[in-house]
C-alpha cells in the first residue's frame, strides 16, 4: 500500500493538496491546530492513493512525502 505523510508542524493550511488530488487521498484538514495555528491537512484513505506524487510536487512548504508499495 502506497503512503502519503504530511508533516503536521510544517502544514500552512493551503489546500493545495486536497484540491490537487486525483484520487481524494487528502480529504480533509485536521481537526486540531499545529503550533503555528493552522489545521493541517491529513490523509485519510490511502486505499485509493497511487503515489503520483501531485500532492507533494504542489505543496509550497515541502511538508508531504509520498511513498509507494510500502
Amino acid at each position: 500500500m502506497n503512503r502519503v505523510t504530511v508533516d503536521r508542524e510544517m502544514c500552512k493550511e493551503c489546500e493545495y493538496c486536497l484540491h490537487f488530488c486525483p484520487k481524494g487521498t487528502i480529504l480533509k484538514k485536521s481537526s486540531t491546530v499545529n503550533k503555528m495555528g493552522y489545521y493541517p491537512a491529513e490523509a485519510v484513505d490511502m486505499t485509493d492513493c497511487i503515489a503520483c506524487g501531485i500532492c507533494a510536487t504542489v505543496c509550497p512548504e515541502a511538508a508531504i512525502t509520498v511513498e509507494k508499495n510500502i
